[in-house]
């Protein structure tokens, strides 16, 4: 699925324009973004939270060279899915395969 299948659903869903419901997505997106680049986390009920970790300085290996690469420490977005959302997601893909729909592991 595609941010345009997303944007699509919704609209569909809401009977809201696309053009619309792109800005809405679009600043939900930049909301994300902008918590996250200024420190704070966003925690979603039901659906998950968003946070910042802080990776440590290290030595890496460029995989296509070989040569030894220094990493320095920086800083990367990470999602916790909350428990309703696994929860949802186990039980939709088995409904799935109990009705023998094809899905791709």
């Amino acid at each position: 699925m595609t941010k345009a299948d997303i944007i699509e659903r919704i609209a569909n869903g809401t009977g809201l324009t696309k053009i619309d419901t792109e800005v809405v997505v679009d600043g939900f997106f930049k909301t994300i973004i902008d918590a996250l680049a200024s420190g704070n986390g966003i925690e979603i009920r039901g659906f998950g939270s968003f946070k910042v970790r802080k990776k440590k300085p290290r030595n890496a290996r460029n995989p296509r060279t070989g040569e030894k690469v220094f990493v320095g420490e920086h800083y990367v977005p990470a999602f916790k899915f909350s428990k309703d959302f696994k929860a949802a997601v186990d039980a939709g893909i088995k409904k799935m395969k109990n009705e023998n729909k094809v899905f791709d592991e």
